[in-house]
């Protein structure tokens, strides 16, 4: 049973848990090699990057959700959901409309234009410093991102389990970076498809095993209610307010659709579809991975609450960081069955190693496209080459940033922070030139410069001065079931560190030295820094434009959002013509009881036809039998 004292949780990998680890590794490697086989005679850079568009919609749907489903998923989601409550569950809303935005108003753009970078759009729209300077933004932030990806779990897992920091942090970048290199998108699509599953069984393992030891689902829901854990409808509209409805439905939105709507990683996914309308049906299949993956991370959560509400493992000292806690869980709860500790931890490497080889292959692809074929004439055996060796370079260079992660301290939050900072601008500057006809090449990057200036200054200013735990608002937790050895070590929640980062813990100033934006405009909801630099972007990129002459801008209609792109068009074309078939139809069926009342009143009215004694007359039998054929 789950332990509720103090004492630490005594146990750390065994042989079967890194037999299944390594088998995690080997099986994802082994793809790798597969197409790096299949493909040998396939040597374009397009075919390596874009998997020769021919891929169809269910692969690609569990790529996308794989993509940016990270170890912070299955690590941080639970650990968010126990400390604030399932209202991170109203994220769910917010994914169906991000997948009705990104189908519906970027992918025809995107998919018509025939791309392979995202930011060969900005130079087709706007000019290439606009181009250029969205893809410097994009690699810096990915690189940044990316390596905090690696080595976050690495440090969590390592601190709980005891398993090899180092040893995980290389291995996993080189396992990604070799099937990267070896098999391009097609290899990164179907290790992907092997990493969800594997996140899945990871989650419910875990669940399983909670529910069991709870009493059953509705124990461990009754344990989340009476702690304030099913907070779902908070409909509070103050911005400073970290997770409500709106922050969640809104910002939310804005975030992962600078995420699914314009990012290189997921775009460069669903364009490789071999038709526009697999494209689009990966997009809504993928949805329902969403909700999967969402589900058994919030429930994650909800089984955490109910084995500790009484004794709190990280108030108590167990962890050193919240995400921390549902390793600790597990080493717990599954210590006891061999392998299944290793499943879970194979759960959050799978996470980490499908958002670390998108991250690589969109690296390649818009270094390619962007930064070398504009400027340097090359055959497309050079290209092809060219791009593994991009690979190659950025899985190293992601390693690399693993190691500068150990050494952040207080700025790794902010780095981490800086992926949504930057999204923002990037998404207006998209918005923009896709649905204003007259935004302008000035317009534009006056347009991103403001927005990323504001998000910027709101994001940074952030994480010196992060909000005051009366505005997060954590739930309760408490250590009175607890077995402390010394009076000194019972605390509560009340007397804790209230508001630690997602990894490290900023430093919180002293209230009297905080100045006055520390309380308004930095103390805004984390979820609003997107909106506030694509809503920037969109303003200032339209005022400017429009004072620089963008009403008399003529451009080319397949580079700006069309009706005919949209869904909503195609159902109005189909039930029109659906109606005009019925008034056909309806005038058709008048027609003929017009013809069957004329014929029926020259039948009664004949004068042989309407007699019985003519009908037995046998010189009119002909005539009657031509009647009737009429």
């Amino acid at each position: 049973p789950p332990t509720s004292s103090a004492s630490p949780v005594i146990g750390s990998f065994v042989a079967a848990d890194y037999a299944v680890f390594a088998l995690m590794l080997l099986v994802s490697a082994a793809i790798g090699v597969y197409y790096a086989i299949v493909g040998r005679g396939q040597s374009s850079s397009r075919e390596f990057l874009m998997g020769g568009q021919s891929m169809t919609a269910v692969p690609v749907a569990l790529s996308l959700t794989a993509s940016f489903m990270s170890a912070i998923t299955v690590l941080a989601t639970p650990a968010e959901v126990y400390r604030y409550g399932a209202s991170y569950g109203l994220f769910s809303l917010s994914y169906v409309l991000v997948v009705v935005v990104s189908s519906e108003v970027f992918l025809p753009v995107f998919y018509r234009l025939g791309i392979t970078s995202t930011y060969e759009y900005l130079e087709i729209r706007f000019n290439r410093a606009t181009r250029l300077l969205g893809t410097v933004m994009f690699i810096v932030q990915t690189i940044l991102y990316t390596g905090i990806v690696i080595y976050a779990p690495a440090l969590a897992l390592n601190q709980v389990t005891g398993m090899d920091l180092w040893g995980a942090v290389i291995s996993t970048g080189v396992v990604c970076t070799f099937y990267c290199t070896m098999g391009g998108l097609k290899a990164v699509v179907w290790t992907d498809v092997f990493q969800v599953g594997i996140m899945v069984a990871g989650f419910l393992s875990v669940i399983i095993r909670a529910v069991f030891l709870q009493g059953g689902v509705s124990n461990i829901l009754n344990h989340a209610e009476l702690g304030g854990r099913l907070n779902f409808w908070d409909f509070d509209a103050s911005p400073l307010r970290r997770h409500t409805f709106w922050t969640i439905t809104f910002g939310g939105t804005f975030v992962w659709t600078s995420i699914y709507g314009i990012n290189q990683a997921q775009v460069q996914r669903y364009i490789s579809c071999k038709s526009m309308t697999h494209a689009k049906m990966s997009l809504y299949i993928n949805l329902l991975g969403l909700w999967v993956i969402m589900l058994c991370s919030v429930f994650a959560g909800l089984c955490l609450y109910s084995v500790y509400k009484h004794c709190d493992p990280w108030t108590a000292g167990m962890v050193s960081a919240p995400d921390q806690l549902m390793p600790y869980m597990v080493m717990d709860i599954l210590r006891d069955y061999p392998g299944l500790p290793g499943l879970f931890v194979a759960a959050a490497y799978s996470g980490t190693l499908s958002t670390v080889s998108s991250s690589v292959n969109a690296l390649a692809a818009v270094t390619i496209e962007d930064l070398i074929k504009p400027y340097i004439h090359m055959s497309e055996k050079h290209l092809s080459w060219t791009s593994k060796g991009l690979s190659f370079l950025y899985g190293a260079l992601c390693i690399g940033m693993a190691g500068i992660a150990s050494l952040m301290g207080s700025l790794l939050q902010a780095a981490i922070s800086i992926f949504g900072i930057i999204g923002g601008p990037l998404l207006g500057l998209f918005s923009l030139g896709i649905l204003c006809p007259y935004a302008n090449a000035t317009g534009g990057l006056a347009g991103l410069l403001s927005g990323l200036v504001m998000s910027l200054w709101v994001g940074i200013g952030a994480q010196f001065y992060p909000p005051l735990p009366e505005q997060s608002r954590p739930l309760g937790l408490t250590t009175h079931g607890c077995n402390f050895t010394t009076a000194a070590d019972a605390f509560n929640w009340t007397t804790s560190p209230t508001e630690p980062s997602l990894y490290t813990t900023v430093l919180q100033q002293n209230t009297a030295e905080r100045p006055f934006l520390a309380d308004n405009w930095y103390s805004l909801s984390y979820l609003y820094f997107s909106p506030i630099g694509s809503l920037t972007t969109l303003v200032v990129g339209l005022l400017v434009s429009l004072l620089s002459g963008g009403m008399k801008l003529k451009l080319e209609p397949r580079v700006t959002l069309m009706k005919e792109d949209t869904m909503l068009f195609c159902f109005y074309k189909l039930f029109k013509a659906r109606v005009s078939d019925m008034s056909v139809s309806i005038n058709n069926l008048q027609d003929v009881l017009s013809l069957s009342t004329t014929f029926l009143y020259s039948f009664s009215s004949h004068p042989y036809l309407g007699h019985e004694t003519s009908r037995k007359a046998g010189p009119h039998k002909k005539q009657r039998e031509q009647m009737w054929k009429q």
